[in-house]
């Protein structure tokens, strides 16, 4: 397959004109700095992160990092821990990075646009070959939309899990589905060639939370979801398929 999870992780492997691309979305830098505002002290897990990015380049063999947007936390300029933590990542990494520009990443031009072998997509995405990139917080463009898959972050996606005496857990997981051109050409006002599948890729963060999809109270945040995938099927970090989102 043209994107293919990493299992028990929530990365996937994209294949690439150029090579195999390891993809992950929504690593948040510096989030513990931003908890800590909110009266929430918990030790940074910056080296956590970094060596598990580190750990999963080496286990897949890919030539090349794709972050799906929200690199970093902090929507303004990033300072003190973030700034080191985005640093000390980009310093050891061993292949070329591209950045897809998240709600989060405004003000990462500065720090970006100076290192060698990284590359910043604008907002509605870029497409590499059979595969597009978009972080989801604002529309896709047409040639991203194009692509045979396409992936995105932005949702966080989560999944609330009964067991049979009424406990309850909450789960990271993957959104996978047709991509329905309807909403996409009305808001381009334009046909658009769509005959691809879109994949939402579960937070790398584990400390973000996020949007639980089988829970009706609960609203998606990207501007073309649910509509723009209305048939997803959701699954587990380990794999296991768990049918429609809605019905879990």
């Amino acid at each position: 397959m043209t994107v293919e999870p990493v299992p028990d992780a929530p990365a996937a492997v994209a294949t690439l004109p150029d090579g195999q691309a390891l993809v992950v979305a929504d690593y948040h830098a510096g989030l513990e700095v931003g908890l800590r505002y909110d009266g929430v002290e918990l030790r940074s897990q910056a080296g956590d992160r970094r060596e598990a990015v580190l750990g999963l380049l080496e286990r897949t063999a890919a030539d090349r990092l794709v972050l799906l947007g929200d690199f970093g936390h902090a929507i303004g300029d990033p300072g003190g821990e973030e700034r080191e933590e985005l640093e000390a990542l980009l310093d050891a990494l061993p292949v070329p990075v591209t950045v897809v520009k998240g709600n989060h990443d405004g003000d990462l031009d500065d720090l970006l646009a100076d290192r060698d072998g990284v590359d910043v997509t604008p907002g509605h995405g870029r497409r590499f070959g059979g595969v597009g990139f978009v972080h989801g917080h604002t529309w896709p463009s047409p040639d991203v939309l194009a692509a045979d898959v396409v992936c995105m972050g932005h949702e966080h996606p989560m999944v609330r899990l009964e067991d049979e005496v009424g406990g309850a857990r909450a789960e990271r997981a993957w959104l996978r589905g047709p991509l329905d051109p309807a909403p996409f050409a009305e808001f381009h006002d334009a046909d658009i060639a769509i005959d691809g599948e879109l994949v939402v890729f579960p937070s790398f963060n584990d400390l973000t939370g996020g949007t639980w999809v089988n829970v009706e109270e609960q609203g998606f945040l990207a501007p073309f979801l649910p509509t723009g995938v209305d048939e997803a099927q959701a699954y587990l970090l380990d794999g296991t398929r768990l049918g429609a989102y809605r019905q879990v």
